[in-house]
């Protein structure tokens, strides 16, 4: 199969005999350190931090990214509402989330530097373009006065430089006039910010030449800014404090590696399912954020057994995905939370035609519009009991992006098994977040082909697998298999159209017991870090992975007996699943919504589970959590200790 073998050779990095070489500056060795780029949405900070991930990634640092766009399409120049940033958690050991407060901040007008200002440490890095902090910009950023120049700032050590007359400077040769010149900012600052962490620039030059191949003046001028940048590192007076910082390499297993979001890896793993069972896929979409960049990525890898269709509208994409399915090949379908209200009654069609269907939620602020690129983990109610009628589906949800490749796999394999529609749920953060990935070897991944039902002697729909429950999958063209499905009840002897009320009762039956089934063919739910019974546990499911994970691992340091559960599959929940939640005292459940999840453990296994919620439309910081865990172990020691004094009274 030479689906990894030819898809994505860009950001690959062989860490097992490639690396880049040392240089030996005047330099201070940290162990992780958290960036943030921030500016106008027009200031290219996507592309900035893009590239100084791919830089961070080649040089050998764990990492993760946070790229945090307006809602806005293009808001008005220096409004605060018009903010994107991207900010980078890198180090030597293991990351796994985009890091809390900052440690340096780049900020490239007032807007930026008053919306994220008090994420940066106290005594942090603040690099600002002193040219953009003009009277008018400061009106529109709310300022009262420069914060440049009434000591506002006097708490962090300040780097201020008029970025626009140094690049004006160092792209003068080009002829850009002034507007273009400007917009090659962005790479000025990556210049001074990859001197500054001792990154090496050249694949970036490499990168501009090729993505402005076809105009090389724009080519030419984007590298001498990032040059002139570099260069001013290198050779300006910096004030006391600011210098090369050395971050060692992670040790990280030998292998290719390379960067990838959420969702391209949901794209890859989607490819990958339709390799292994063999099938050709047709995903059917209609763009909405966050999750149009799946229909971009799947649209171009059609050298794969895949089709794009972009309907004209949400539910002509499910039913559209459902056509195939009934054709004989998978079907799949994506959209984000209002979109998938929208498909509610094609998927419960899916379910009473048990067809095999993968409907990927990219999970973002609600309700109705909402916050449409801002995260949220608030469709796990609608993922399970939102559709009309008892139809239930598996649901799935996936940890981080490189996990989700392993996800989608998984969805394309349960439905093909059980001729089942398959909820698979990602969110904003997961979606648009970068991780190092160490490509899996393919011929490891275990195939699992689909045999299309072809025995047209006493053949009829309502064939099933006596151990999956799953109906036959016959082609509906294929000589002496004609036959007709759809959402009106079916005779569970027959296939055909009843009405009997016997019959509904067995079928409503049939289809919860298909699904509830799915517990006996998935992993056995396993304790991420620490023991398997204790004082606490933080039980946690989808993004929230990284931050739970941190958080235990820093409250294990502290001596505090606490572990992590994150929790794959969500429908049908793992079989050992209320077992294991009984062998903890306390259960802590972050998550971002208002306690979706947690309701779900108390009513399934009436364990003593607490909420911890977070609707900010920004994921959970380690703090949070580490903090929420320090205070249950302060009431559990507050009431063991009243429980002692009315024992000593009694």
């Amino acid at each position: 199969m030479q689906l990894i073998r030819t898809l994505g050779h860009n950001n690959l990095m062989e860490l097992a005999d490639k690396q880049a070489p040392e240089r030996h500056l005047d330099s201070k060795e940290l162990v992780d350190v958290v960036v943030r780029f921030a500016g106008d949405s027009g200031d290219g900070m996507q592309l900035t931090g893009s590239n100084f991930t791919q830089a961070t990634a080649l040089h050998g640092n764990d990492l993760s990214t946070f790229p945090d766009f307006p809602a806005e399409i293009r808001a008005p120049v220096g409004a605060t509402f018009g903010v994107s940033a991207f900010q980078i958690y890198f180090g030597a050991e293991d990351v796994t989330t985009a890091g809390d407060e900052l440690d340096v901040l780049v900020a490239m007008n007032p807007a930026a530097l008053i919306t994220n200002l008090h994420n940066l440490v106290q005594g942090g890095l603040l690099i600002v373009d002193g040219g953009a902090f003009t009277a008018k910009n400061l009106t529109k950023a709310k300022y009262d006065s420069n914060p440049l120049e009434d000591g506002s700032l006097d708490g962090y050590r300040v780097l201020d430089i008029d970025i626009s007359k140094q690049v004006l400077s160092a792209v003068e040769s080009y002829d850009l006039g002034h507007k273009a010149a400007l917009r090659c900012k962005n790479m000025w600052t990556l210049g001074l910010v990859l001197w500054l962490f001792d990154r090496d620039r050249h694949p970036i030059v490499d990168s501009l030449k090729a993505k402005f191949s076809g105009n090389p003046e724009i080519a030419g001028a984007n590298v001498a800014a990032l040059n002139a940048g570099h260069a001013y590192g290198e050779t300006a007076e910096l004030p006391a404090g600011i210098h090369v910082y050395k971050i060692p390499k992670a040790k990280v297993s030998p292998g290719t590696y390379r960067n990838i979001t959420g969702t391209t890896a949901l794209a890859w793993g989607l490819i990958a399912g339709s390799e292994l069972a063999n099938i050709d896929l047709l995903f059917a979409s209609y763009p909405i954020t966050p999750a149009s960049n799946l229909l971009h990525e799947l649209a171009n890898r059609k050298q794969f057994r895949v089709n794009t269709y972009q309907a004209e509208d949400e539910i002509a994409a499910v039913c559209a995905a459902m056509g195939a399915s009934f054709a004989g090949s998978l079907g799949v379908t994506s959209s984000a939370g209002p979109g998938i209200a929208l498909k509610a009654e094609g998927m419960a069609l899916g379910v009473a035609a048990e067809l095999p269907l993968v409907i990927v939620n990219t999970q973002r602020g609600g309700p109705s519009t909402g916050l449409p690129t801002k995260t949220e983990q608030s469709d796990l109610n609608m993922a399970l009991n939102g559709r009309h009628g008892d139809t239930p589906m598996p649901v799935l949800a996936a940890a981080t992006p490189a996990d989700c490749f392993e996800v989608a796999i998984e969805a394309v394999r349960l439905a093909i098994k059980y001729m089942t529609p398959v909820m698979l749920l990602s969110d904003g953060y997961l979606a648009n977040a970068a991780e190092p990935w160490k490509i899996p070897d393919v011929d490891a991944l275990e195939a699992f082909p689909v045999k299309h039902f072809d025995k047209p002697e006493g053949f009829k729909p309502s064939i099933r697998d006596s151990q999956t429950k799953a109906r036959v999958w016959a082609k509906p063209g294929t000589p002496g298999l004609e036959h007709r499905i759809g959402g009106i009840e079916r005779s569970f002897e027959t296939g055909d159209i009843s009405y009997d009320p016997a019959n509904h009762q067995a079928m409503t039956d049939l289809r919860r017991d298909k699904v509830a089934g799915i517990s006996a063919d998935i992993p056995l739910q396993k304790v991420c870090l620490g023991n398997e019974e204790g004082s606490l546990a933080v039980v946690g499911w989808g993004s929230t992975y990284g931050a739970i994970h941190q958080a235990v691992k820093r409250a294990r340091k502290l001596g505090l007996d606490v572990s992590h559960i994150h929790v794959r599959y969500i429908a049908p929940l793992p079989s050992n699943l209320g077992a294991l939640l009984g062998k903890f005292d306390q259960i802590l459940v972050p998550e971002m919504n208002t306690g979706q999840f947690v309701k779900l453990l108390r009513s399934e296994y009436l364990v003593p589970a607490e909420s911890l919620s977070k609707v900010a439309g920004q994921p959970f910081k380690i703090g949070e959590i580490l903090a929420a865990i320090q205070e249950s172990f302060a009431e559990s020691e507050g009431r063991a200790g009243a429980s002692a004094a009315i024992g000593e009274n009694s």
